[in-house]
């Protein structure tokens, strides 16, 4: 095989420097052409300042409707009714003497509202003499006996019984008002059934039967 030689104008190596050059030459006139080019639009721009065109609004005033009233229902046409009754005169003495020291009935003087009695129930919830317990409430709780069972579970509190007074000064129907165990309620109900005694509430000086509560405290000694 012959062994061919490039010829020394061929070679185009020695020329790569002058190409960078003139590349790198041609780039930057072209950077620096596009530079001081004007790119902005110089078309007609709005002028935003001028004056607005001005509407001017009427206000609209609501029309109101006058609401007329109904018209008066017509009178009923009136019906001719047979009247067979018959009035008899009476005659009225106006001579008739007038005695001033005849004694006139009077109506009974009206009681106190507060201890009206209530017509429902046979007692009063508040008359003018209020029962009273014979001897103090705390004669009447060192009677009562602490039920073991609440003293082992320190169960304690305040019962507050409600219940009757009679004309006998005797306690009838009680009821728990306020309850703290069953225990300790069923205790207070039978100390105050078994050694409670008052002196009836007296109404207008007349005995009569009164509604009455009575606390009875439960407390454990240290």
């Amino acid at each position: 095989m012959r062994n061919e030689r490039k010829k020394p104008e061929s070679d185009l190596r020695k020329y790569y420097t002058v190409f960078l050059e003139a590349g790198l030459v041609v780039v930057l006139l072209i950077f620096i052409v596009a530079m001081r080019v004007d790119w902005r639009d110089t078309g007609p721009q709005m002028d935003l300042t001028e004056e607005q065109e001005v509407v001017d609004m009427e206000d609209i005033v609501q029309t109101e409707q006058e609401e007329k009233p109904p018209p008066p229902p017509r009178p009923p046409v009136p019906v001719e009714v047979p009247n067979d009754e018959v009035i008899e005169d009476q005659n009225i003495n106006l001579d008739a003497d007038l005695d001033l020291s005849e004694s006139l009935d009077m109506p009974p003087p009206p009681g106190n509202d507060e201890a009206e009695e209530d017509t429902g129930n046979d007692f009063f919830t508040t008359v003018e003499n209020e029962p009273e317990l014979i001897g103090t409430l705390q004669d009447l709780q060192s009677k009562i006996s602490y039920p073991e069972k609440a003293r082992r579970a320190a169960i304690e509190g305040q019962v507050i019984v409600q219940f009757i007074v009679n004309k006998n000064g005797e306690v009838e129907s009680p009821n728990v008002v306020r309850s703290v165990h069953p225990l300790l309620d069923q205790a207070a109900i039978d100390g105050i059934m078994e050694h409670a005694k008052f002196k009836p509430g007296q109404q207008r000086g007349e005995p009569v039967r009164v509604q009455f509560s009575l606390p009875i405290i439960f407390r454990l000694q240290n």
